[in-house]
């Protein structure tokens, strides 16, 4: 039995919408309910942003157009995971030419990163080198990505698409709720760091207000480096010159020659079918692509729609497979520039079936007796997604971080804007787990200009030839189980996609062993589960933030995830005419 907790997430959302400067949540102009639109559409984590990027669509960008300046906009709005000091990776639909490609932008370890460069004397892990020092930083990927994904795609000059964040950085933007209430959260953190307590706090290190005006006057000048200059600015430049005088300032590892050394990759997209439906996912050195395709095929051994939504059997199966899949993230992936990769065994129907096999639907099967599956011998938490839809068909699903909340902390002096601490999703040390709870081994360890493992989980899904919807969340180690319970939402159960998002989630990840449950779940069904011999921790929400956009029936759909009060999603009200 499933409460209704779609509607209870939207009353608290509206509540707290009400609460920061009454501003509503785009995506639900009635419970479970998307935005319409004919021209195209933006869902994002952000209102502003959001309605950025459907300017940039009605004066004729394109979605890679739109996607480049909310990016750059979101690096204003939301400092803790919008970025130009990290990295990420963007899927793109090109309805031209009917092709997909992806944008690998994840960040680079720096040349002089080493294996165990996060060891103390005693061999054991020190966290805060690897989350909250300046070595914590790998070289950032956004502006190369935005800008190299704009240079094959955009239609629209470069500089347009950045001066919308330049204008919102030097006049300054309107602290929301949200924003006032991670900065006053984090204060103790990030005001260890004279920089970033300069940058986001007032005088006296006292957190902003909701409703306050924050100006960001360094970041400002930074941005019109990059809008003048492009990417040289910032990994040749200026900009990389206070990078470097940073690093060197903390003990950090990046240097002129690391950030010269830094290259953005094309990478072909993994391709899948559920059920009739056609997906193209992110490759490595994103898991969650490889993983999401494993997990469907798994599930397709499986009548899920029978079961029903929110009930014991689905929810029993879903926990099961993410066990599997997880404990296979640990063992087998990572940069494929670097390790060898066995995507077509994980994400083969045949080893499917194999793993589907050791489900048993009585009973929880404990973690300590999956491993990951040995391959063939021939084989080898604050992130932010926004997706896009023009009025053309070209789809962008674009998932972007810092790593964990406002990264490492640390901001560039002079400069205005965080650093990543990406460092920390390599392995700093086998058998010991990051900031996310999560394992690894051999394929992610620390090597100079490797690209650590991600979870970032950008999907596009295709229904009789034609991009149908596409999404992704932000959420760490819980990305991919959220974007997979939004995938059987839609496909299984029939949902639109703004209920699809709203609906309770669950997460399990191999280790530890239990499985986290959104409070919307009914106390029958969490008392089957353990009567499975599930270990069930129930929590207020899983804190992950959907943005969706789909074409279907002749209109233009966006949802934005409730649990995020300022996601909006927001439609072009004019296509573009020549000569305005």
């Amino acid at each position: 039995m499933r409460c209704w907790f779609g509607i209870v997430v939207a009353l608290q959302v509206a509540l707290a919408a009400t609460i920061a400067n009454a501003q509503s949540i785009a995506g639900y102009d009635e419970v479970h309910q998307p935005v319409y639109g004919r021209f195209g559409m933006v869902a994002v984590q952000n209102r502003v942003p959001a309605e950025i990027g459907a300017r940039v669509l009605e004066d004729g960008g394109s979605a890679v157009d739109a996607a480049v300046a909310i990016g750059f906009a979101v690096a204003v709005t939301l400092p803790r995971a919008g970025n130009i000091g990290g990295g990420g990776f963007m899927l793109i639909y090109d309805a031209a030419t009917d092709e997909a490609i992806s944008v690998d932008y994840r960040e680079m370890a720096p040349l002089t990163a080493t294996r165990d460069m996060f060891l103390d004397e005693s061999g054991n892990v020190d966290p805060n080198l690897s989350r909250s020092s300046h070595k914590a930083s790998a070289v950032p990927g956004t502006v190369a990505g935005l800008y190299l994904a704009h240079q094959r795609f955009g239609k629209l000059p470069w500089r347009r698409l950045v001066e919308p964040a330049i204008e919102l950085a030097r006049n300054g933007i309107v602290v929301t709720h949200d924003y006032a209430t991670t900065m006053a959260r984090n204060q103790p953190r990030n005001c260890r760091n004279e920089a970033t307590c300069g940058y986001f706090y007032k005088p006296g290190k006292v957190p902003y207000e909701m409703g306050e005006r924050l100006v960001q006057a360094d970041l400002a000048n930074t941005l019109q480096l990059i809008a003048d200059q492009g990417p040289d600015a910032f990994y040749r430049g200026a900009i990389a010159q206070k990078i470097v005088a940073e690093m060197q300032a903390g003990g950090g590892l990046i240097d002129m020659a690391s950030l010269a050394a830094y290259k953005p990759v094309w990478r072909e997209p993994l391709r899948g079918n559920y059920r009739g439906y056609d997906l193209v996912v992110m490759p490595p050195s994103s898991s969650g692509g490889v993983h999401v395709l494993q997990a469907l095929n798994i599930l397709e051994h499986y009548p899920i729609a029978a079961m029903g939504s929110g009930s014991a059997d689905e929810a029993h199966v879903l926990i099961e497979v993410m066990r599997l899949i997880y404990a296979d993230r640990s063992e087998h992936l990572g940069d494929p520039d670097f390790y060898p990769v066995p995507v077509g065994w994980l994400s083969s129907e045949k080893y499917a079936a194999e793993l589907a096999a050791t489900i048993d639907l009585r009973k929880a099967r404990p973690s300590t007796e999956v491993k990951p599956g040995t391959p063939p011998a021939a084989e080898s938490e604050d992130t932010t997604h926004y997706s896009v839809i023009d009025a053309d068909g070209n789809v962008v699903s674009n998932t972007y971080t810092l790593n964990t909340s406002y990264g490492s902390g640390i901001s560039v002096r002079g400069a205005g804007f965080l650093l990543n601490n990406e460092m920390e999703d390599f392995v700093s040390k086998p058998g010991v787990a990051n900031v996310f709870g999560l394992l690894g081994g051999e394929a992610n360890a620390i090597e100079a200009n490797k690209r650590p493992l991600s979870s970032m989980t950008p999907v596009i899904v295709f229904r009789d030839g034609k991009p149908w919807f596409a999404t992704g969340s932000p959420g760490g180690a819980r990305i991919i189980s959220t974007v997979l319970q939004m995938l059987v939402n839609v496909m299984d159960h029939g949902m639109g996609i703004a209920e699809a998002s709203a609906v309770p989630r669950l997460h399990h990840q191999w280790y530890p062993d239990e499985v986290l449950v959104e409070s919307g779940y009914g106390p029958d069904t969490i008392r089957m589960l353990e009567g499975r011999g599930h270990t069930v921790k129930t929590t207020g929400s899983i804190n992950t933030s959907l943005q969706t956009v789909a074409y279907q029936d002749g209109k233009f759909l966006g949802a934005s995830d409730p649990r995020r009060p300022d996601s909006a999603a927001v439609a072009p009200v004019r296509t573009h005419v020549a000569g305005d």
